[in-house]
């Protein structure tokens, strides 16, 4: 059962971060990404013991009984494009997949920049999927309700016209109860514990949750990411290899949950040239997808997240 659909931070934290993202636009950079490094290196410390393991979040949700065909957990893979430069790097990122027996979905905002209709087509050809990563990330769509509400008419357009089932908004902004306005089969906007992200209230489990629709709404499933997305690893905390993948990995198998992962093809560097300021090497990532493949080959469950999506509803409930 869903314990809280919205959790708000307290005043003052919600101030600093309001205005850290107000003046954002007009700090370069070099200094956003110095600023963030250094405000995650101090929280990292004192926040250890919810993450990357918050060990609350695994109890499983009544009922439960397992994944498909005895598999011990489910590994869904999905990326983040933000930009142009991630655009032209995703078909490198699903050879790169397709290779290793791998499938995942890709979503893209809308109004930043543009996306091909022939991409997403051929993506969804290929056996992958197309999700939808907001409109732009300028706005927060949660500073007032009539801000979301005219959003969600946009939102519900493209979703239609480009023929997707899910979403996840900006920067991991979310609230549980306004995103049952949108058309979709199930959203991506959370995760089990990140206290690094603008909206740092994790949702405590490793488990997709069923979120119940009302006489005027449609019900939806959440899907939290529950591994730390490559951003914060490689970019803000400057690790150098995979290990908390890995120790975050085995405890989620461990407790039979589904490992989420939100990567972002803009930060992967795909060619071995010089590291820009925010990129990390795609070896990381493959290495990553390899130690699946020869730790837990026969353990792991690889469906889209539209596939996890249908199978939690049949099976967790009906949605309204």
């Amino acid at each position: 059962m869903l314990r809280s659909l919205v959790i708000k931070p307290t005043y003052a934290k919600k101030f600093l971060i309001e205005m850290y993202y107000f003046i954002k636009p007009a700090l370069p950079r070099w200094l956003q990404i110095y600023l963030r490094r250094r405000v995650v290196q101090w929280k990292r410390k004192a926040l250890s013991n919810i993450w990357p393991i918050d060990r609350s979040a695994a109890t499983p949700p009544q009922g439960w009984s397992g994944w498909p065909d005895g598999k011990q957990f489910a590994l869904v893979l999905t990326h983040d494009v933000e930009t142009t430069k991630g655009v032209e790097r995703c078909r490198q990122l699903i050879e790169l997949e397709k290779k290793l027996g791998f499938r995942s979905s890709l979503n893209f905002v809308a109004n930043d920049y543009t996306t091909p209709s022939g991409l997403r087509s051929d993506i969804i050809a290929q056996g992958f999927e197309v999700g939808l990563h907001g409109l732009n990330h300028a706005i927060n769509p949660f500073e007032s309700r009539k801000i979301f509400q005219k959003q969600a008419v946009e939102i519900n357009r493209y979703l239609k016209e480009w023929g997707v089932a899910g979403f996840r908004f900006p920067c991991m902004r979310h609230n549980l109860e306004w995103i049952r306005d949108l058309n979709i089969e199930y959203d991506c906007s959370t995760f089990d514990t990140d206290p690094f992200e603008p909206q740092p209230d994790g949702l405590k489990t490793i488990f997709p949750l069923l979120v119940q629709g009302n006489s005027s709404t449609r019900g939806y499933v959440e899907l939290p990411y529950t591994l730390p997305q490559d951003f914060t690893l490689f970019i803000l905390m400057e690790e150098t290899n995979i290990t908390i993948w890995k120790q975050k990995l085995a405890w989620i198998v461990e407790n039979g949950g589904m490992a989420l992962l939100n990567t972002h093809p803009d930060y992967m560097n795909f060619d071995d040239k010089k590291m820009h300021l925010e990129e990390y090497p795609v070896a990381y990532y493959s290495e990553f997808l390899k130690y699946v493949i020869a730790t837990y080959r026969d353990k792991c469950w690889n469906p889209l997240p539209r596939e996890v999506a249908r199978f939690w509803s049949s099976k967790m409930g009906k949605r309204n």
